[in-house]
């Protein structure tokens, strides 16, 4: 074989694995584009009611917002996705309208986002009814969440989200944990693509942004 040749073997070879890791990178991501592009999904085919029903019981969520007072976040006006809890179809918008709003966007595969879930769970507890913590699971993989859940005994409402309708539409960027405040009339207080260590450091980074006496 000639160097040329040899030589032009390794590029497709090169050619070769980047293309089968582009593919491997959006079958785990998803993609919203045009045609020929891999979908995103909500959650996967294995994930029928049937499965879902003994991780939904260990989970034993809390029930996902019903519909406030008024239309809700123009951003998220259409967006439809499953209350992780049950399967019910939830409105995002309309369920998160006339509410202060605390959206936790994670993955169940996301080792910072599950030493923040309990956190946010303690900062619901000490808020209360001010404040509406509700986490987006952006992965379709709605049984790996609903065990994750189990797992680190978090029973927040949980909206499963694996096309990340959510964060696109809030201009969230691309990493998770992440954490989007909105406000009782529908704006985006704050967007923090970070993570928090205790509920001290949520409060200490949201209250400010919508009133909450420190």
């Amino acid at each position: 074989m000639s160097t040329s040749t040899r030589w032009t073997v390794v590029a497709l070879a090169v050619v070769v694995a980047l293309g089968v890791g582009l593919w491997i990178q959006l079958d785990r991501t998803g993609s919203t584009g045009g045609p020929g592009q891999v979908q995103a999904r909500e959650h996967r085919d294995a994930d029928t009611p049937e499965a879902l029903a003994e991780p939904r019981q260990r989970a034993d969520l809390a029930p996902c917002p019903a519909d406030g007072p008024g239309a809700g976040p123009a951003k998220l006006a259409g967006i439809t996705v499953e209350c992780a809890g049950n399967g019910a179809q939830v409105d995002v918008a309309k369920a998160l309208a006339g509410r202060t709003v605390v959206l936790n966007l994670w993955a169940y595969w996301c080792a910072p986002c599950a030493e923040e879930l309990p956190a946010m769970a303690e900062y619901q507890r000490r808020v209360g009814a001010a404040v509406t913590v509700v986490t987006v699971h952006q992965d379709e993989n709605e049984t790996a969440a609903l065990m994750r859940l189990a797992e680190l005994d978090v029973r927040l409402p949980t909206l499963q989200d694996g096309r990340r309708l959510i964060a696109a539409a809030l201009q969230v960027p691309n990493v998770m944990p992440a954490t989007v405040v909105l406000r009782p009339d529908g704006s985006v207080a704050e967007i923090l693509p970070r993570s928090f260590a205790t509920a001290d450091d949520i409060a200490a980074a949201v209250d400010p942004e919508i009133g909450v006496p420190g």
